[in-house]
């Protein structure tokens, strides 16, 4: 691994021809281990770091990235918060974009959304539920951005392997200025509109265990792109790579797109 400036990190052979892009927003280094192993599979392959604060500008921000450390067209993989990111980046630029994997997605339209805290609320203790409510994710401090990553695997993950969490770093003040921007186009239906323009192959991973609703995923991804492909994987939360039962068939599928 080797990294070019403070928001690029490469794996593998350069230059990139895939692109993994992190969840928050805000957050940097959860898919690290992702990363990782695709650059031990041989893989080339890019990991930026969003800065910017606001949607357009990490969408230019990340066109610059891919421009100048890849080779477009590339592979884009975006999971969780990078999913959303990667639809809008296709959709802005086709160009750039050759193929579109979505891993963990968000719910794409609201009315999915109201389970969420609930179920990953359920599957927490109630002293973990304590300890989660006095986290400060804004204080800069590591120990509390590590933990509240702690927690929320738990309510996230239905099986986790053996692997250490990797160092994210939070920024709280580009998720306070992304989050509720971003929120606000999939409640008005911007974001549905925005997908239904995309023209590259789409392929949406998701875990059956992850809190957010798979349907709220396939369904209306289906309904925006009709050639889109959904796979749900088994015994799997949000992060598959991670996940003992599902990692297998995670990679496999990952590797069969990037052929």
């Amino acid at each position: 691994m080797t990294q070019t400036q403070h928001t690029v990190r490469h794996h593998g052979p350069e230059p990139a021809k895939v692109a993994v892009l992190h969840g928050g927003p805000g957050g940097a280094g959860e898919v690290e281990p992702f990363t990782h192993e695709l650059g031990q599979r041989g893989h080339a392959v890019l990991e930026p770091f969003q800065t910017q604060h606001s949607v357009d500008a990490q969408i230019e921000e990340l066109r610059e990235q891919i421009t100048h450390h890849s080779t477009p067209p590339i592979t884009l993989i975006g999971w969780s918060w990078g999913a959303w990111l990667g639809c809008l980046f296709a959709a802005s630029h086709p160009n750039l974009v050759r193929k579109l994997i979505l891993v963990g997605s968000g719910p794409f339209e609201a009315r999915y959304t109201d389970a969420i805290k609930a179920t990953k609320a359920a599957r927490l203790t109630d002293a973990q539920r304590a300890e989660l409510a006095t986290l400060n994710l804004g204080s800069g401090d590591p120990s509390h951005t590590a933990r509240f990553i702690a927690l929320n695997d738990e309510a996230d993950t239905f099986e986790r392997d053996t692997s250490p969490l990797p160092d994210v770093q939070f920024d709280a003040d580009i998720h306070q200025s992304v989050w509720p921007e971003a929120n606000a186009m999939r409640t008005s239906g911007a974001l549905l509109d925005t997908l239904a323009t995309i023209r590259c192959p789409v392929i949406a991973l998701h875990g059956d265990h992850d809190p957010r609703p798979a349907d709220g995923v396939r369904l209306p991804l289906q309904a925006a792109l009709p050639s889109a492909t959904f796979t749900l994987l088994q015994k799997c939360g949000h992060k598959p790579w991670q996940e003992v039962h599902a990692q297998d068939q995670f990679y496999q599928l990952i590797e069969s797109a990037l052929d």
